[in-house]
C-alpha cells in the first residue's frame, strides 16, 4: 500500500527537509519502509506526487507535481523541492491496488483548491464503484480522470459537500478557507456513504458476493489549504486499521548528523504540524498513533481529535483489535521507534482539552 506525509507550518519550509532529506522522508520510504509489513511488496514505487500551495498572489489553487516513476529515481523531484518553499505540503508515494501505473492515478488529486490523498482501499471496489458513480452530479462524475477507488472516493466528497453542505467545491473559498467544521462533516459523510454501498452489496448482488473483502481502509486527507481533515479509519470493530500518526511542535530542527531531524517543542503551544503514515524520524517521543477510527483536524497549527462514531465504533477501553488484516496489507508501523504501543491499537473514548501539546480531543 501507499503512504503520505503532510507539513502544515506557521512558516514555509523548503520540500527537501521534509521530502527528499530526512534519513526516513518519504522519498526513502518508497524504496525502504521500514514500517512495511507487507513482503509481498516491499517497495513503494507505482509513481508519486507531491503538492503545496504557494504565493496568494499565484492564485489559491495548489501546485501539483506528479510522476509515474519511483520517487527514488526521479531528479526533477530532488531539483523543485531543493527550490521549493511552501507552509503547507502533501506528499504521496505509491504502491498500486486499483487503477493502471499512470500520472492521473498518483495522489494528491486536486479540484480547485482543495486536494486529497488516500491510503488504503475500498471494500468490495468492484461491486461499489457503479453504485457510487451513479450517485455523483455529472460535474463531478465526469471529472474523474483516472481508476482508483481513491479519486472516486474524491468525488463523493465534492458531491456531499455541494448536495449536503450547498457549498460549490469549485468556489472561493475566502482568507479562511471551508471552515474546519464543514470538512470534517463532509468527510465522516464520505466515510458514512461508503460503507453504506459496502452495506447494500449482498442485497443487489446475493451469491456473487459470498466471499468478497469488504472491510475498508480509509485513511484520507484533505486540505482548501487552510485547514487539513485526516482519518484513520478501518470498517470493522475487531481490526487494526492503517497506521497514522502525527507530530507537532515549534522548530523542525536538522541535526549535525546528515539526514537526522528532530521536532523540538520551546513553548506550550506549535507552529508546526507533520502527519504520516509512517514518522519520518526515528525519536519516539516526536510521534503519537492516531486514534483507531478517529478524524484528525489541524486548524491554526492547533490538533483536533473527533471519534468516529458509527457501528464500528466501541468506546471500550479494555477493546483489542486485531493487526491481522492491516499487517497482511503492509499498513501496520509497530517499529520501537515511534509511540505506539499495543495498549494505543484500542479503540479509546473521548476526552478533552489536552492543551500541554495544542491538542484537543473533542467529542463528535
Amino acid at each position: 500500500m501507499c503512504r503520505f506525509m503532510i507539513y502544515k507550518g506557521t512558516s514555509e519550509i523548503r520540500l527537501c527537509k521534509l521530502v527528499t532529506e530526512p534519513s526516513h522522508s518519504i522519498l526513502t520510504q518508497s524504496y525502504d519502509s521500514r514500517l512495511r509489513l507487507d513482503n509481498r511488496r516491499p517497495v513503494n514505487g507505482d509513481g508519486f506526487g507531491v503538492g503545496f500551495y504557494t504565493d496568494p498572489k499565484l492564485g489559491p489553487e495548489p501546485c501539483i507535481f506528479k510522476s509515474t516513476l519511483p520517487a527514488w529515481n526521479c531528479e526533477n523531484l530532488e531539483r523543485l523541492a531543493s527550490k521549493t518553499c511552501s507552509n503547507l505540503i502533501f506528499a504521496h508515494v505509491r504502491a498500486s491496488t486499483e487503477g493502471a501505473l499512470a500520472e492521473n492515478n498518483c495522489h494528491p488529486f486536486q479540484h480547485g483548491t482543495l486536494m486529497w490523498m488516500h491510503n488504503g482501499g475500498i471494500g468490495g471496489w468492484k461491486y461499489v464503484k457503479r453504485e457510487l458513480a451513479s450517485s455523483l452530479a455529472d460535474r463531478w462524475y465526469l471529472g474523474v480522470k483516472g481508476g482508483t477507488d481513491s479519486e472516486w472516493a474524491f468525488a463523493l466528497f465534492l458531491d456531499l459537500m455541494e448536495k449536503e453542505e450547498g457549498v460549490d467545491p469549485s468556489s472561493d473559498p475566502g482568507p479562511e478557507g471551508f471552515g474546519h467544521a464543514l470538512l470534517r462533516r463532509v468527510m465522516m459523510r464520505t466515510i458514512a456513504k461508503i460503507n453504506e454501498f459496502v452495506r447494500d452489496i449482498p442485497k443487489k448482488h446475493g451469491d456473487a458476493a459470498i466471499g468478497l473483502e469488504t472491510r475498508s481502509l480509509l485513511n484520507f486527507a484533505v486540505t482548501d489549504g487552510h485547514t487539513v481533515v485526516c482519518t484513520r479509519y478501518i470498517s470493522s470493530k475487531t481490526d487494526e486499521p492503517a497506521s497514522l500518526y502525527f507530530s507537532s511542535g515549534t522548530k523542525w530542527k536538522e541535526g549535525k548528523t546528515k539526514g537526522h531531524f528532530k521536532m523540538e517543542r520551546h513553548d506550550k503551544g506549535a507552529d508546526i504540524v507533520l502527519v504520516a503514515s509512517e514518522p519520518i524520524t526515528f525519536e519516539r517521543h516526536n510521534w503519537v498513533s492516531v486514534p483507531t477510527n478517529s478524524v484528525v483536524t489541524v486548524h491554526k497549527q492547533t490538533v483536533l481529535l473527533h471519534p468516529i462514531i458509527d457501528e464500528f465504533y466501541d468506546e471500550g477501553l479494555n477493546h483489542d483489535r486485531s493487526s491481522c488484516y492491516a499487517v497482511s496489507k503492509g499498513l501496520v508501523s509497530t517499529a520501537p521507534g515511534t509511540t505506539m504501543q499495543p495498549e494505543e491499537a484500542r479503540c479509546a473514548p473521548p476526552a478533552i482539552n489536552i492543551d500541554s501539546q495544542n491538542t484537543s480531543i473533542e467529542c463528535q
